[in-house]
């Protein structure tokens, strides 16, 4: 019968839980093209803007930006407000959102062009161009 050392043991756990880390560096390679969902949008502004992104640039609340859980950095997306028809292009540059039931975290710029500044979130469709 294998018996296990309590050091070993350890040991084994630490190695185990530094090969599950997650890294977005494969969620990069996840395309936009033909991308399309709909869910629930929401944004983000005042109190990230300046801050550091996923993507490593500055956070602009001016900017027609966005975060997504998956879409490569830089993958353009039509974001359409089912609510009003209202649509603006936006760029991926963040990862989220964290709210539960979202799919993409707008910045204000784009919140504004939607129409959804009052509620804070919004019914929308994805399309990656």
């Amino acid at each position: 019968m294998l018996r296990l050392r309590p050091f070993a043991l350890v040991g084994c756990l630490a190695l185990l839980a530094g090969c599950s880390t997650t890294s977005y560096d494969s969620d990069s390679e996840v395309s936009g093209r033909g991308y399309r969902a709909e869910g629930t949008a929401s944004y983000y502004g005042r109190a990230h803007h300046g801050k550091r992104t996923a993507s490593g640039e500055r956070f602009d609340q001016n900017a027609l930006t966005a975060a997504h859980r998956t879409l490569a950095f830089g993958t353009r997306v039509k974001v359409t407000n089912l609510d009003n028809g209202r649509s603006v292009v936006v760029r991926i540059n963040d990862r989220g959102p964290f709210g539960r039931g979202r799919i993409i975290d707008v910045s204000k710029a784009a919140a504004e062009q939607l129409n959804m500044l009052r509620s804070g979130t919004a019914r929308v469709r994805l399309e990656g161009l």
